[in-house]
């Protein structure tokens, strides 16, 4: 447990990010009657006639004083991050690789001083200065934000959109998940009911957005392939007749568990001219897949990849997650090279984050023993072995409590990335969202304002509430 005491809570979010940043995991408290039982006690006061001053104290020596632009929250927030960052350095005797930066789009920075106008070397002072981002890290920024700019010269974002459809079912929970799913068994012979309140708010969608170019499209969850092969067609269905979806430039489907991916399936999704699929091994180390949950093998991923490819399908997506617990930059080669073997075209190497929901946080006790791990040689593993396979970065985004406090990255070859990941990241374009756990946001690019709808997580109360679902979506657009 850490402690944050403060007599000004204006910038408590961006103390505790940070804390967060280098003690993953931890739980806070802002009781002074608990600061005696804390690993660590940071305390900050405005001090001074006019507040002016901010004091920082993390014990043992470690503390500073700052007198930061209170007029620019901004600037004032970065000078208060920055000297935290130092004490933080000194008292675990450590550098984080992105810095003081927590924010979850890093590359929206490099992105906004691209369209200013400035160069590379711009944003790299910009960013060491203001961050203490490390070299590696900033050259990724610059990379992905140069790249995403070409990609996004196809998308009209004062006019288009994309849908995002939600199926919120899965085989079985991994022990890292905090996505919105339900085991399918537990759904069986009722996922028409589902269907049902999903196609009423696909129809009110629909029609809400007539008009506007339908640029993307993204079926997630949970696990769509979850599904019987005869759902999935009629969701496909539903969705070609109701939306344009001859004129959108991608359609993706997550397949992801191979485990749930079966030949008819595959046939349903070529059928309705599926562009792009995902099948996701997470690792190719047998006994991870097995301690996380994941049922299905090494052998599974492979068949069902070359299985995909036999029926056609040219643009494959596979995750895997660095820092799983107990795997070693050694295991995390092994997973890379079957990976190349495998040859996909695009490939998300996503550094493990867990959640509060996530079962591994959940049941603490139980899984005392399994530690997250991530380091910058598993990082570079990842890298390298994508560039080998021609792939680039073309999207990345941060979460909280991530192990090393890395990132996850996208990679594609040329003319494979996914579009809707730019886009969800960016936040520069509307995202109509369809389905249990899913989040409408109202892009206003002319006003740099977004506003969001969110649906019910539990697939019981999407279902009765369906109607006040979609009536939170037509508040947002009146």
């Amino acid at each position: 447990m850490i402690a944050i005491l403060l007599n000004d809570d204006s910038f408590e979010q961006d103390i505790r990010e940070l804390l967060m940043a280098f003690f993953p995991g931890e739980t806070f408290t802002h009781r002074e009657e608990e600061a005696g039982q804390a690993r660590l006690c940071f305390t900050g006061r405005r001090t001074g006639e006019r507040g002016e001053c901010f004091e920082m104290a993390l014990g043992g020596g470690h503390s500073a004083s700052i007198r930061p632009d209170f007029s620019d929250r901004t600037q004032a927030k970065n000078a208060i991050k920055r000297s935290l960052y130092r004490l933080l350095c000194g008292l675990t005797e450590k550098e984080l690789p992105w810095g003081s930066l927590t924010g979850i789009r890093p590359a929206k920075i490099a992105t906004s001083k691209l369209a200013e106008g400035r160069d590379a070397a711009f944003i790299r002072d910009y960013m060491k200065e203001t961050y203490f981002a490390s070299d590696e890290k900033i050259k990724l920024c610059i990379d992905v934000a140069e790249r995403e700019r070409e990609i996004l010269k196809r998308v009209d974002y004062q006019n288009g959109y994309s849908l995002y459809v939600g199926i919120p079912f899965c085989p079985a929970t991994c022990l890292y998940c905090s996505f919105t799913s339900f085991p399918i068994e537990k759904w069986k012979g009722k996922t028409h009911l589902y269907l049902k309140a999903l196609f009423h708010e696909m129809d009110y969608a629909a029609g809400r957005m007539k008009g506007r170019t339908l640029d993307s499209i993204y079926f997630g969850g949970g696990t769509p392939t979850s599904l019987s092969a005869e759902d999935m067609d009629a969701i496909l269905c539903r969705t070609e007749s109701v939306f344009p979806v001859k004129e959108a430039q991608e359609f993706t489907v997550e397949a992801g568990r191979p485990d749930s991916i079966t030949r008819e399936k595959l046939k349903v999704l070529k059928n309705h001219g599926i562009t792009r699929i995902s099948i996701n091994p997470q690792t190719m180390k047998q006994e991870t897949l097995d301690l996380i949950g994941r049922r299905h093998s090494v052998q599974e991923v492979k068949d069902t990849f070359h299985l995909a490819r036999e029926m056609g399908f040219d643009n494959i997506n596979m995750d895997v997650i660095v820092g799983l617990p107990g795997e070693t930059p050694e295991d995390v080669r092994n997973t890379m090279e079957e990976i190349r073997a495998l040859g996909p075209d695009s490939l998300t190497v996503h550094s493990l984050a867990v959640k509060r929901a996530a079962r591994l946080n959940i049941e603490k006790e139980r899984y005392s023993g399994f530690k997250p791990e991530n380091t910058q040689e598993m990082i570079e593993i990842t890298a390298r072995c994508a560039a080998e396979m021609g792939m680039s970065p073309y999207y990345l985004y941060r979460q909280k409590n991530m192990a090393g406090n890395f990132e996850n990255v996208g990679y594609a070859v040329p003319g494979k990335e996914c579009l809707y990941n730019i886009l969800i990241m960016e936040e520069k374009q509307t995202i109509m969202g369809c389905g249990a756990g899913t989040t409408t946001k109202m892009v206003y690019p002319d006003k740099d304002r977004i506003e969001r709808a969110e649906n019910v997580k539990e697939v019981g109360q999407y279902i009765e509430r369906i109607d006040e679902m979609i009536e939170r979506k037509e508040r947002l657009f009146r």
